[in-house]
């Protein structure tokens, strides 16, 4: 199968192809921070199956940890780290066109999960503002 996806302002786009590795829900500091959100889902896929196109720009975040990101939007998109997940590019799945089409399977970095993102599924909803 094939996963396509890209950034908000449709300059910078990716394609991925096989079987991801793992797809997971991420709640490192790392992915808060760069994310801007409580945590990130990626899907890693084999780097040989992997390709980029558009304005993209890399950031090294730590040691290891090369993340990609459209330098138009900001939209981060991709995330590579040889030393812990050798061979893998991680994609960040709610990039995908269609985002609903793989979901996490796992969540990772629990130890730094924020306590708040517990429990959300009791809080209020509503399908667009409250009144």
């Amino acid at each position: 199968m094939t996963y396509e996806g890209g950034c908000h302002c449709g300059v910078s786009r990716y394609k991925a192809s096989g079987t991801p590795q793992h797809v997971s829900v991420c709640h490192c500091g790392d992915c808060r921070r760069c994310s801007g959100a409580p945590f990130v889902s990626w899907a890693a896929f084999s780097s040989a199956d992997f390709e980029s196109s558009g304005d993209i720009k890399a950031y090294t975040s730590s040691n290891d940890a090369v993340r990609y990101f459209c330098t138009r939007c900001g939209t981060g998109l991709f995330y590579v780290n040889e030393e812990a997940l050798p061979g893998l590019v991680d994609i960040q799945t709610c990039t995908l066109d269609n985002p609903e089409v793989l979901s996490p399977q796992l969540h990772v970095q629990t130890a730094e999960q924020l306590g708040w993102t517990l429990g959300q599924e009791d809080l209020p909803k509503f399908d667009r503002f409250p009144e």
